[in-house]
């Protein structure tokens, strides 16, 4: 897909979400990719591309989008006894003994047109914007690539070619568990020294540069995988880029910390790391009130993925009372088990209600539960991702159109049309534009098929 600035057009949408608000009659001016002008309230003009609503783009701060090849075969139950313990023996640890087997194939085509796939299946969802936590870096057998970078450039050239935005997180991963543990084979691909990363992370900028929009940063993987002195390095390298690291995601990672330094992951994490407003936090799923209100005096985004939390069974972060600290959250897919920003949100209200027995639990008295759900989502996406995202003269025209005309949006407008996208079920996405280039019309990503071919054979390799 082309990446040259698009032509200027004119998009006329019965109503739009913007920063102040719901509009109705709003024509939105496209130049050169970017938002060069909106009016309110205007009638539609004869040169107008009339649609219905239209929402920002939302971002998605946490993917690893090689996992999306992954969908539907890890449900069969695991062993009687796991590393991780519990009733079941099927946890987080059997599945990541399932995740270590299917990377015994793949080289740098395969990667690319799952990576492509994925995001195609983003843009569709009603992400324009995709913080990927890239951790793939290796051959099959652990050895380097020619170009250590080959991966790398693989995930920007997925990138290009489906016109999602770009934030590439680099994964630093050196060790197995807490205290600088020799990693095992399972991890080959991803084990990399600090020298080694920093060129990573100076290769993504480079081969970045040629996508509109781009943002690198840095992600330590886990305080399993990193050392402190390893840590330390990771904010000199991110440069003004976000930092995301995985953190408190299961109740074995937290013994194991106590285990290893006395404190919970999260509390060591406060107590040792300059975490701030560029930090992403991703899960932290089991956390304390006192670290519930630290990350949030911090600044920090958590990183929510409630259908992946779920599907892995996580826990349940309290996110109820993390908002009412102040704290700030975003939304990512992880393993691209299921795609959508509907689908995460409306996860992420439904297990707050099913934890606390509660309805409306992340509404509040200005907007409705789907209206602050999302407002949240972007708010923390934005920052976790280091990119604007919002409907703004200025800004990329990175613009959602619901189609409306179904009986599920019969007499709606507002919030309302929100609420019964989110919970009433429906892929209601019709039209998707990035800087301006529609490239998801009629609910299908303008190059799918060619996507979905070369996926296909990509899973002829990896599954064969």
């Amino acid at each position: 897909m082309s990446q040259t600035p698009s032509e200027g057009c004119s998009l006329w949408f019965e109503q739009a979400l913007l920063p102040d608000g719901w509009a109705r009659d709003v024509r939105i001016t496209v130049a050169d990719g970017l938002i060069s002008d909106l009016e309110i309230e205007t009638p539609r003009a004869p040169t107008d591309d009339a649609h219905g609503v239209a929402l920002p783009g939302m971002p998605n701060v946490h993917s690893h989008a090689f996992q999306r090849a992954m969908a539907g075969l890890t449900e069969a139950r695991g062993p009687a006894k796991s590393e991780g313990g519990g009733d079941a023996g099927d946890n987080f640890w059997t599945w990541r003994q399932l995740m270590y087997r299917f990377l015994d194939r793949g080289g740098p085509e395969e990667i690319e047109a799952i990576t492509a796939f994925a995001f195609c299946d983003m843009l569709e969802g009603g992400f324009t914007r995709c913080a990927e936590f890239h951790y793939l870096h290796n051959d099959p057998t652990g050895g380097s690539y020619a170009d250590p970078a080959e991966l790398t450039a693989r995930i920007v050239a997925a990138a290009e070619t489906t016109g999602i935005a770009l934030t590439l997180l680099p994964v630093f991963y050196a060790h197995s568990t807490f205290g600088g543990a020799e990693s095992n084979h399972g991890q080959r691909r991803f084990i990399t020294d600090v020298d080694g990363f920093a060129d990573l992370v100076t290769r993504g900028r480079s081969l970045t540069a040629r996508l509109p929009d781009a943002v690198v940063g840095v992600a330590p993987h886990s305080l399993r995988a990193v050392t402190p002195d390893e840590l330390a390095a990771m904010p000199g390298l991110a440069g003004d880029g976000p930092i995301h690291i995985h953190v408190a995601e299961q109740t074995k990672e937290v013994d194991d910390c106590l285990a290893w330094s006395g404190s919970r992951p999260v509390e060591w994490l406060l107590a040792n790391a300059p975490v701030d407003e560029r930090w992403c936090l991703i899960h932290s799923t089991h956390v304390t009130e006192t670290e519930r209100r630290g990350v949030a005096k911090a600044g920090a985004v958590v990183g929510l993925c409630p259908l992946t939390e779920a599907n892995l069974g996580d826990g349940i972060f309290p996110a109820r009372d993390f908002v009412a600290n102040g704290g700030r959250f975003g939304i990512g897919t992880d393993s691209n088990i299921q795609i959508g920003v509907a689908d995460e949100l409306r996860m992420l209200e439904y297990s707050q209600r099913l934890a606390l027995r509660a309805r409306g639990v992340m509404a509040d008295a200005h907007r409705s539960t789907g209206r602050a759900l999302f407002d949240r989502a972007l708010s923390g996406g934005r920052q976790a991702t280091g990119a604007e995202a919002s409907l703004k003269v200025g800004l990329p025209a990175d613009i959602i159109e619901l189609n409306t005309g179904g009986v599920g949006f019969a007499s709606r407008s507002g919030d309302a049309v929100l609420d019964s996208w989110i919970f009433g079920g429906a892929r209601a996405i019709r039209s998707v534009w990035r800087r301006g280039k529609r490239v998801v019309a009629d609910g299908r990503h303008i190059a799918r098929d060619a996507i979905e071919a070369r996926y296909r054979k990509a899973l002829s390799v990896v599954l064969g």
